[in-house]
Parts: structure tokens; sequence; C-alpha cells
């Protein structure tokens, strides 16, 4: 072989072996990012926050604060947010570490499988000052990749985060928020009338007005009450003029509320009651065979019944205070609440005073 042609082969060679070792190549190691070790979303960023948004699955919700510092949830007709449910979101992202830069490498960003799952932070304006999108969770292991805003770069971190996207559950249910020690009077609507129960102070005992002759109040029974009336939430809501809430208010019951500063809460319970319609009989093709004896055995025939079940609970409140949330809260929906809320209730005095015992 001439060497000319020796010298060729051998360049070619020594070319394709440096192409293999590019190619080959194990990828460099990651470059050091400062967000590493540090919290996933730092207090100074959540001290300039005037809106959360959580999306997930196609799906968004949006809540924001107001001038006069409430959390409303935008996306659930302005309803007042559930505080503790923001501030637990804050304190999971806040406890959860940066740990580790995984990759800027953008075939492994796309196997990443960053899509919508995502938590933003919005400024006074609505400009988005924070964001971070969630993508799988590794092979081995919990936690997710992450990618900050829109940056080309994937890290680790070892957050559980729950991504909630139906607003509803960002709303605060609390209807009256008050406490059982506010209360100074309560007015309850009994079978056999209303009776209205009062105290001078809160651990003072209560005394009733309207209640049976010769029996005296059961103090847990008044204690379950308050907790009743005082801790009402709701469970849903509906459109102001659902067919629902308009039949449940034709059977509404009326109980009131007085705090020793002088509010008094007027809450108006009630649902549709249970229908039961008597169907039609039908014949006993046996009744209609005739006995040893010739006669026709008649046989009772049991009743059978249709039965519509009762419908769900709804509850109407305002107060006096004509600044009072509830009063404008009402003004937005129809409020379910749950049945326990008012089948706890007394019904008849029995369920409320007792035989005093003979001295």
């Amino acid at each position: 072989m001439k060497l000319r042609t020796l010298i060729v082969i051998v360049a070619v060679l020594a070319a394709l072996s440096v192409v293999a070792y590019v190619k080959n190549r194990p990828e460099s190691a990651p470059v050091a990012d400062a967000r590493v070790g540090t919290p996933l979303l730092s207090p100074d960023i959540v001290s300039q926050a005037s809106g959360l948004t959580v999306s997930d699955q196609g799906k968004k919700v949006e809540v924001r604060k107001g001038a006069d510092g409430t959390w409303r949830v935008t996306s659930y007709y302005g309803m007042p947010a559930d505080f503790h449910k923001i501030s637990q979101l804050v304190q999971d992202l806040n406890e959860a570490k940066v740990e580790r830069f995984v990759t800027d490498n953008p075939d492994r960003l796309s196997r990443l499988e960053f899509k919508d799952s995502r938590i933003a932070l919005s400024d006074a304006a609505g400009k988005e000052i924070w964001s971070v999108t969630l993508g799988k969770t590794p092979d081995a292991g919990n936690g997710k990749f992450i990618r900050f805003g829109d940056e080309p770069k994937a890290f680790f971190s070892g957050t559980h985060v729950w991504l909630e996207t139906d607003p509803k559950i960002w709303a605060d249910p609390t209807l009256v928020g008050l406490k059982p020690d506010d209360i100074a009077k309560v007015g309850l609507p009994l079978a056999g009338g209303m009776v209205d129960l009062s105290r001078d102070k809160k651990d003072a005992a209560w005394t009733a007005t309207g209640g049976p002759a010769g029996q005296k109040l059961v103090a847990d029974k008044v204690q379950s009450v308050l907790t009743t009336l005082t801790d009402l939430k709701f469970s849903d809501t509906l459109a102001k003029d659902d067919p629902a809430a308009r039949e449940a208010s034709a059977f509404a019951k009326t109980y009131s509320l007085t705090t020793f500063d002088g509010r008094t809460f007027t809450l108006s319970l009630g649902r549709k009651p249970e229908v039961k319609k008597l169907k039609a009989p039908v014949a006993d093709a046996d009744a209609l065979k005739p006995g040893a004896d010739g006669k026709l055995d008649a046989k009772p025939i049991t009743p059978e019944y249709d039965t519509t079940p009762a419908g769900p609970v709804f509850a109407v409140i305002s107060c006096s205070d004509p600044k009072a949330a509830i009063n404008e809260l009402m003004t937005k929906r129809s409020f379910e609440v749950d049945d326990y809320a008012y089948t706890s209730l007394p019904q008849k005095a029995e369920d409320l005073f007792q035989a005093e015992k003979a001295k």
C-alpha cells in the first residue's frame, strides 16, 4: 500500500473516532444552580403575591386578594376563599426543597412530562411573579420533576403537593362563623311553639321562655344546638332560582342567634319533606280462587307506596349588621347544608327539656 493511501485511511479513521466519541460521550456534569438546596417557594415571593392560580388536566382555579385584604375565589362566584387552604399550599411549597438540577437537554426535557400541572403566583397588577410546572414522578422514589416558569431546565424536588382544581373546594364553607361562647340568646321553633333561651354571660345558666311547665333545660342539648348553628357550613351551592331551593323555602323553620355584642343572625333552614303516595291496590290472584267451602278467601291487601325522598336542606341567613359579609354572600347563590345540621336540631320540647326530679 502506498504511503499516501495509508495516510488518508488513518486520517479518515481518526475523524470517525472523534465523531463516535462526541456522539457517545457521557453527558457533562450539571452546571451548579443557586436554587438547588433552597425552598421551592421563598417567603419573599409570597409576600409580594396577590393572586394564585392552580391548573391541572385542563382545569384551573383562580384566587385573588382584594383591596380589603380578603382572598376570594374569582372562579367561583367571587366567594371568600378558605385561607387555611391557601396557607397550607404555601407552607407545602416552602417546606419542599429544590434537591438537584436534572437537565437542560431538550430531548430529556421532553420525556419528563411537563404539561399543564402548574402553580403560579401573581402581583397586585396581575403580573406573574413565580410559577412552577410539575412533571412526572421518577421511576424510583417519590417527588416530582419540576420546571420554573418557561425555563428550559428541569430540577427534582421531593414535593408531594396536591393540585386541587375544583373551585368550590377553595371557597370558605363557613356561613355563620360564630362560637358558642358568643351567644347570649337563641330562638328555636319547636312543635309546640317558639322557645327562647337566654343567659347573662357565657358561663351563666340558660333560662327558657316558652318551654313546658315543670321541666328543665338539658345543658348538654343546649350546647349541641349552639355548636350546630354557630358552625353551620355549606356543602354545595346552586343558582339563586334553583327549583330545589325554592321548594325547600316553603318548609323552612326560622332560628335566631343573638350575640353578646348585640348582633342577631336569623337562620332559615328547610327542605322539601319526604312524600309517600299510596299505590293503586293490585288484586291478589290467590284471593280470587274459591276455598274448600266454595267461597272466596278474602285476604287483606298490604298497602304499598311510591316514596319520593326528602330534598336537600337549604340555609338562608341574614345578620342585623348591614355590613356583615353573610348578607352579601346570600345574594350570590343558594346554599345547601348537610342533612345532619337540620335533623340534629330539636324538633319538639322533649328533645330539649326533661321533667324535674321530685325532691
